[in-house]
């Protein structure tokens, strides 16, 4: 496992938070990594809609929004190839929602397949913003990012 933790020490997209646990650089919400024999523990924190808009969200909106959301972001081992991967918890407190990862990191790999798991709850998160509700400062300029990129790319706006 020491030669795991070097590949987070020496990637340049984590950074070092407590021993053994690392925090990627690049990402819009919390996450930390922690390598626990005998494997890798990713948790995300991403906020539930009602915290991540500004104004009251029916309860029937945000219920349904998070069931959509925890079926969704169960499908993230099939994106990486390490083994073993899987959502071993999606919780709900408050603003918050926590998903949490385990996975048998690949020598070699396990920074960027760790990378690809948090990224790839972010962007189910992301996929899931509901169109005509105002969002906080940090989902706006998120939205007005992918749009720029979109544009950028020759693709359509938000």
């Amino acid at each position: 496992m020491d030669e795991i933790a070097g590949e987070f020490e020496s990637h340049g997209r984590f950074r070092a938070v407590a021993e053994r646990s690392f925090a990627p650089t690049t990402n819009d919400w919390e996450a930390v990594v922690a390598v626990e024999p005998p494997g890798v523990e990713i948790a995300v924190v991403v906020p539930t809609l009602d915290a991540a808009t500004t104004e009251q969200v029916a309860d029937v909106v945000s219920d349904g929004w998070y069931e959509t959301f925890e079926r969704r972001v169960r499908d993230a081992d099939s994106v990486t190839r390490a083994e073993d991967v899987s959502v071993s918890a999606v919780t709900r407190a408050g603003g918050e929602i926590t998903v949490t990862l385990t996975m048998a990191p690949r020598s070699g790999m396990a920074a960027d397949d760790a990378l690809a798991l948090v990224n790839y709850v972010e962007g189910t998160w992301f996929q899931g913003i509901v169109p005509g509700y105002d969002y906080i400062e940090a989902v706006r300029a998120m939205r007005e990012q992918a749009a720029q990129n979109a544009q950028e790319a020759g693709g359509t706006p938000l």
